[in-house]
């Protein structure tokens, strides 16, 4: 039988801010500013509320993490942080969840930026792929570049979109149609189209979202969608875990959500990299003893697009110490 509990009064309000700033917010959402003792915030976020903030207004330090330390340092005030857009996708609301209870905070959402992309083109976003790159590498864009997909990318800066067109062309999607929306619902909102072999924007703001909407030429190596890529897509010395011995192994290691694998003696990392790319929230760790071994595992996940891979030199079971605890231990040879 559910017992009834007291609700704990909510000292932390999240709330999302768009490029309009304040404007855009609801009454609710300016009153929590308004009334909070302690505002965080990026600097462009602070600017965005400006006469709403009457408390006292902190910028995020670096690290980011000592922000984090001084929210909940403040914990039994009224605090309010600000977000980009949507604070749970891709920001800091989800940080914080991991520190305060949910009745513990009031969270008032902006539309996201792929939100506020997605009414522009009229996509509906159900249909729609969206990865965020911001602070992450580009090559995770990869296992997203299947002819014929819509794909939202938020990237880091003004450099994003024409890192991104390069990889594109490099790989054989040159032909990709790129839509780059930036400053969204702001004042300086702008929207442009282009190819991504023939890429010649060199004004972009720093606040983009791009668009694909994907186009392969005939030899592209697009990613198959089940286990069991292609040997060739692997540089090796023969050191392989063969295609169909892979495809099996891989079932056989069943993967689920957010498991880790070791995969030791890992060769040209095949193992590791196909089981990256069955889900976004698995992890690896892929231990190989001989350092050009190890260094085309790396050359290998980069360009499989899963640069996140974890590669140890080392010699089993020395070079287990100190590792994150696997799940999952496949061992090659």
């Amino acid at each position: 039988m559910a017992q009834d509990t007291a609700a704990a009064t909510p000292w932390l309000s999240i709330v999302g801010i768009g490029e309009d700033g304040a404007l855009g917010l609801s009454p609710a959402a300016a009153a929590l500013i308004r009334a909070a003792e302690k505002v965080f915030g990026g600097a462009r976020h602070l600017a965005l509320a400006g006469d709403l903030v009457t408390g006292t207004a902190t910028p995020w330090p670096s690290p980011f993490s000592d922000g984090i330390t001084a929210v909940l340092a403040a914990r039994g005030q009224k605090v309010c942080v600000l977000a980009s857009g949507d604070p749970f996708l891709h920001g800091v609301g989800a940080t914080l969840a991991r520190h305060v209870p949910a009745d513990e905070m009031r969270v008032i959402p902006a539309p996201s930026a792929f939100s506020l992309a997605a009414a522009r083109l009229g996509w509906p976003l159900a249909q729609t792929e969206q990865v965020s790159l911001h602070g992450r590498e580009i090559g995770r864009i990869r296992p997203f570049l299947q002819p014929g997909a819509r794909v939202l990318a938020l990237t880091s800066d003004g450099a994003g979109p024409g890192q991104l067109a390069g990889l594109l062309s490099a790989l054989g999607f040159g032909a990709t149609r790129l839509t780059v929306l930036e400053a969204l619902g702001g004042p300086q909102e702008r929207v442009r189209v282009v190819e991504a072999a023939g890429f010649d924007l060199d004004d972009v703001g720093p606040l983009n979202v791009v668009a694909l909407e994907v186009a392969a030429a005939p030899d592209a190596p697009v990613l198959p969608l089940t286990c069991g890529l292609p040997d060739d897509m692997f540089a090796h010395d023969g050191q392989l875990t063969k295609r169909e011995i892979r495809a099996m192994t891989l079932s056989a290691l069943a993967p689920r959500q957010g498991e880790r694998l070791w995969d030791v003696g890992a060769g040209a990392g095949s193992v590791a990299i196909e089981w990256l790319l069955t889900h976004p929230s698995l992890s690896a760790i892929a231990i190989e003893s001989n350092p050009t071994r190890a260094e085309r595992i790396n050359q290998n996940a980069q360009a499989l697009g899963v640069p996140h891979l974890e590669v140890v030199v080392g010699t089993a079971p020395d070079a287990f110490a100190g590792l994150a605890r696997p799940d999952v231990v496949f061992i090659g040879g």
